[in-house]
């Protein structure tokens, strides 16, 4: 086991640290506890070339909680956790060019997800992630106020969309839509999270699977919900890896959004996820964790 303390350097004001001076593969229990500390900390953390492949990415996964059954596959039948590798390409376009938080449409989105970059473009491929935590804390007293008393019907139709585009709306994509809609039907999240670990508020912000802020006519849900929508696309809140092949980057799904940049097609991109299982969203008005000085500034 490593038992060396990782060199943490942070990339932005908001969110994101380069990791370097550890063995992914080797880990000792104290420093994984550093990596998790850092997580917490900075909502992302990239590491260079770690020479994992899936069985070890998904052993570090286990050791953040338990790892997830993607929903399609559990749907298929699927009991272990599962693996995807993402591939955008001449015959399958980028589906997640948008700022979103995975899988808002089940009622207890991923914690953490890993991420690793398998085959990469010459030019082009970066994944950008924005803190939902900054963003929630740069809005005025009043703005946060007022978002905390709100929650968001989340759904699965953007989703199923892509899946059907993909499998060239066969029988089979529609028999797969119509069992996502009966297992997976729309769900109800609160528009400002408290974090469970951390104690800190964050917009969770789920892109283009929230449907409307419940109990507003929609003109004004469509109002809001564009405002903060451009309000956490400032760059300020943001930081973007330029990936290389073996690259891994591991973040806190309760705190970020992310999005794959698709700035590189027709090349051909190669990435392989897996996300550690999380609770039912919650907003605890009682929980007001201090923000840390590198936010703050």
């Amino acid at each position: 086991m490593s038992n060396r303390s990782p060199e943490i350097h942070r990339l932005t004001g908001s969110l994101g640290a380069d990791v370097t001076g550890v063995d992914l593969l080797h880990l000792s229990e104290s420093a994984f506890a550093s990596i998790h500390q850092a997580l917490l900390d900075h909502e992302v953390l990239f590491f260079r070339g770690c020479a994992l492949d899936d069985e070890s990415q998904m052993a570090l996964a286990y050791r953040f909680g338990q790892p997830s059954i993607f929903p399609v596959l559990e749907l298929l039948g699927a009991t272990e956790p599962t693996f995807q590798v993402i591939e955008d390409g001449p015959d399958s376009p980028n589906e997640a060019d948008y700022w979103h938080t995975d899988v808002t449409w089940t009622a207890e989105p991923p914690k953490i997800a890993l991420l690793r970059a398998g085959i990469i473009p010459a030019a082009g491929g970066d994944t950008a992630w924005a803190s939902m935590s900054a963003a929630y804390e740069a809005l005025s007293p009043a703005m946060r106020d007022f978002v905390c008393q709100l929650e968001v019907c989340h759904d699965n139709e953007f989703f199923i969309e892509a899946v059907q585009r993909k499998m060239k709306f066969s029988e089979e994509s529609e028999n797969l839509a119509r069992g996502l809609r009966e297992k997976f039907p729309p769900v109800v999240h609160p528009l400002v999270r408290t974090h469970p670990e951390t104690g800190r508020r964050a917009l969770l912000w789920g892109g283009r699977f929230m449907k409307y802020i419940v109990g507003m006519h929609r003109e004004e849900s469509t109002a809001l919900l564009g405002f903060l929508g451009e309000h956490l696309n400032q760059v300020r809140f943001q930081c973007r890896w330029k990936w290389t092949s073996g690259d891994l980057a591991i973040w806190d799904e309760r705190a970020t959004v992310h999005q794959a940049v698709n700035d590189h097609f027709p090349a051909r991109r190669t990435v392989h996820r897996c996300v550690v299982d999380g609770d039912r969203p919650y907003f605890d008005p009682e929980a007001r964790a201090p923000v840390p000085q590198a936010i703050n500034g």
